[in-house]
């Protein structure tokens, strides 16, 4: 029996209307908690905000959504449906991978057309050590989901499962970048399946290959793209939970919270003073920490994730080239994440994420116009350059990735850029992001599980956390089931993935 906040749970004040904190908003309400949401911006979705810039509609956060069936659970927890509120656009291909030597692939996350593309690409043998792949990949979802994603942890012994068992059994605790190299040879094929890491903020040679979780969800499980964009799903979720009751309060940044004992006993933003009998926190967890005037004690200070330099460009041309998500690597491999990760440099040869939103939705941007999101890792401001050399240092940078992308096929990018916003580390910071990254703390095997700061804190008795910085970790689905994790910590109910959700790694 996990442990679950003591004493009345009447009313929950969620901080945050993100992914995590709406999740959190519909489990409760479903639950039949009553709840207030306060959220220090003007919209719903923190990190999957939007910004409007001269008729371009620009997702802010992620670009991607997978598993939406974990989504939908939340919809379904009163009574409402992600499917029934948002359009969903399965991506053919899930993105498209280019490489140094001029080569492509499309990744789709059909079987046997992935498969077909990789003997295209690479032969028949790295075919069928795909279709091994695959069946691997489904193997690690399994053994994974239930016992170790979709769960709250009071002891790391909460682990000793028979699925911890299954997943050892499975190569889950070595290395990612050798596991996949046991089915695939093509040094590129194994970038495809295993870059995902960083995301979880570690390299793949040193990646635990449990992490080949990301990649199932990437290239197995399905892509999608909500019309109107990525903010559309957190927008849709903050209408349900308005039309199930709970009270939305935008524009309310949380000053402080109200304390008797061990219980916070109200919240208090810059414009009112809200009671209540427990609070859902899910800013980062510095900002979190500081509202709780507590740091839990660690032996090992946390690892934060490489961080992001992002260009959103308005553009009055487009490259046939682009698919809606595009991966370009460079030449480089080993040596980049050990640019990011060790060194504080930034990348000398990088790989980036370029995402065209518009090739799926052409609204997103003014007629005969195109977005275009270049994402570029970079260190964090702990190893890398810190926040004020931002201010010079990103101009500079953005005008070095636009030459990489001229020299790579994108033709008079710069040039075509109409409107733009430019995202450096120094936003991350100033968006109250520890160490400048959005991508919270690193996903070492000390920092996963029930070694990942708890969504419970020592000290007080009715405050719970949810979002990327806590369990599960980083990434549009475990934000997600955070936010359901939390939920469960108050209300003591634990609603176990759907069997559509379960089901999909069959």
């Amino acid at each position: 029996m996990t442990r679950t906040v003591s004493g009345r749970t009447d009313h929950v004040v969620v901080v945050g209307a993100g992914l995590a904190g709406l999740s959190a908003a519909l489990h409760l309400l479903g639950a039949g908690r009553r709840v207030t949401v306060v959220e220090r911006d003007g919209l719903p979705g923190g990190r999957a905000g939007r910004l409007h810039l001269n008729g371009y509609r620009i997702d802010t956060g992620p670009t991607v959504l997978t598993m939406p069936d974990l989504a939908d659970e939340a919809f379904a927890a009163v009574g409402d449906s992600l499917y029934r509120r948002v359009e969903l656009i399965p991506l053919c291909p899930a993105y498209r991978a280019s490489f140094a030597d001029g080569s492509t692939l499309d990744v789709h996350t059909d079987g046997e057309a992935m498969a077909a593309e990789v003997e295209r690409f690479a032969g028949a043998g790295e075919a069928a050590g795909y279709r091994r792949l695959r069946i691997w990949l489904e193997r690690i979802y399994r053994a994974q989901m239930r016992r170790f994603i979709d769960a709250n942890f009071d002891s790391p012994l909460d682990l000793l499962t028979g699925d911890l068992a299954r997943l050892a059994a499975l190569g889950g605790f070595g290395r990612l970048d050798r596991r996949i190299g046991r089915f695939l040879k093509d040094e590129r094929l194994q970038r495809v399946f295993s870059f995902q890491a960083l995301y979880a903020g570690v390299p793949p040679a040193r990646a635990l290959a449990a992490y080949a979780v990301i990649a199932y969800m990437d290239t197995v499980a399905g892509v999608y793209f909500p019309r109107g964009g990525m903010h559309a799903l957190p927008q849709a979720m903050a209408d349900a939970a308005a039309d199930a009751g709970a009270e939305l309060r935008f524009g309310e940044p949380v000053t402080r919270l109200e304390r008797s004992g061990e219980r916070i006993t109200a919240v208090v933003t810059a414009h009112d003073r809200i009671p209540c009998d427990a609070v859902v926190l899910t800013p980062d967890l510095p900002v979190t920490y500081r509202l709780l005037g507590h740091r839990p004690r660690r032996p090992v200070r946390l690892r934060h994730s490489p961080s992001a330099v992002v260009l959103h460009a308005g553009t009055d041309r487009t490259w046939p080239q682009l698919a809606h998500h595009t991966i370009s690597f460079g030449a480089a491999w080993r040596s980049t994440f050990d640019e990011l990760t060790r060194q504080g440099r930034l990348m000398s040869d990088p790989s980036l994420l370029i995402t065209r939103p518009t090739t799926t939705d052409p609204t997103l941007a003014p007629p005969g116009r195109h977005l275009h999101y270049i994402l570029a890792p970079c260190p964090n401001t702990e190893i890398g350059p810190g926040g004020a050399a931002w201010g010079e240092l990103g101009p500079r940078y953005r005008a070095a990735l636009l030459c990489e992308l001229e020299r790579r096929g994108l033709d008079g990018i710069e040039a075509a850029i109409e409107d733009e916003s430019l995202v450096t580390p120094a936003d991350w910071l100033g968006q109250g992001h520890a160490a400048g990254t959005p991508f919270s703390a690193a996903h070492t095997f000390l920092q996963t599980g029930p070694f990942r700061p708890r969504n419970l804190v020592r000290g007080t008795q009715n405050a719970v956390l949810a979002g990327c910085g806590t369990t599960p970790g980083v990434g549009v689905p475990t934000t997600l089931v955070s936010g359901k994790l939390a939920a469960a910590r108050v209300t003591g109910r634990s609603r176990r993935s759907s069997a559509r959700t379960e089901g999909a790694a069959r």
